[in-house]
């Protein structure tokens, strides 16, 4: 009989992990920061920059010639608050794109089990990928609100208390800036999540954009009364535009006493787009 071949266990110089567990926290806080990086293709190709650190890029200079044109005349022509109004057409442009950028990705390539192998839960996936595309959101919106301060700040002949006086516009401006970067990521992100091809996902969230603008603009100008001040309900940057003039006397257009409505309405957008966001993760397999 021949001898039995015997095994020889060979020490590769693997060792166990004896540092400390950060957990679900930690895991967290790096995956929000990491999608707030890649929101803006930072630590990634120069193709994956141009189209957000452009936008962002447009703004701030539109912001600088505001500054010209306010320091110019008595009154000004648009304040931080019209600041958000005007630029939420660039921001549905930005989540737009974004938006598949945070998720679609990790669905077609199969990372989510890799990301569930840690502490971090399915929920904890979905809310940090929703609060990371808001607070890109709100950068892009809130960047070209300082640039504005500031020129203004250093323009004023009131003195201090005109450098407070912007300093509280500013205030209103980051609030109505935080208001449309979380309307607009809870209606930009489950849509994004339902595909796991970019092009497929930003299609659908530009489609809702585009298909209800005109029948919001149309009801708007053809209707009267109560029809036209609800009639920006249909759109989302018509339904901002109305929360802005609900809540700051800003917006674009009328809406009579429906204020408390238009409020209403984007708080039920976040909290379904939220609800729908979490459970769109729990059934992904992984």
């Amino acid at each position: 009989m021949p001898d039995r071949a015997t095994g020889v266990i060979h020490d590769i110089g693997y060792q166990r992990y004896e540092g400390p567990r950060l957990g679900r926290g930690y895991a967290s806080r790096s995956l929000f920061v990491h999608s707030v990086r890649g929101a803006y293709g930072l630590g990634r190709s120069a193709w994956a920059k141009v189209l957000p650190i452009g936008l962002l890029s447009l703004a701030c200079m539109a912001a600088l010639v505001l500054v010209v044109i306010n320091t110019q005349l008595p009154v000004q022509v648009i304040d931080y608050v019209g600041i958000a109004s005007t630029f939420t057409y660039a921001a549905t442009v930005f989540v737009a794109v974004v938006a598949p950028e945070l998720v679609s990705v990790d669905l077609r390539s199969n990372l989510l089990s890799l990301y569930l192998s840690r502490p971090l839960r399915r929920t904890d996936y979905a809310l940090t990928k929703l609060a990371a595309l808001a607070t890109a959101t709100f950068v892009m919106l809130g960047a070209p609100m300082v640039i504005l301060f500031l020129g203004m700040a250093f323009s004023t002949n009131d003195g201090i208390s005109g450098v407070f006086s912007e300093a509280g516009g500013l205030l209103e401006g980051f609030l109505a800036a935080a208001i449309h970067a979380v309307v607009l990521a809870a209606l930009a992100l489950p849509l994004a999540a339902l595909s796991g091809r970019r092009v497929f996902a930003s299609g659908m969230i530009i489609g809702v954009f585009l298909l209800t603008a005109p029948v919001s603009g149309a009801t708007m100008a053809f209707s009267s009364g109560d029809g036209a001040y609800l009639a920006g309900l249909i759109n989302p940057v018509n339904l901002l535009n109305g929360v802005d003039r609900w809540l700051f006397d800003g917006g674009t257009f009328d809406i009579g006493d429906y204020g408390p409505v238009y409020g209403l309405v984007s708080l039920a957008v976040v909290l379904v787009g939220t609800a729908c966001t979490v459970w769109r993760y729990r059934k992904v397999k992984s």
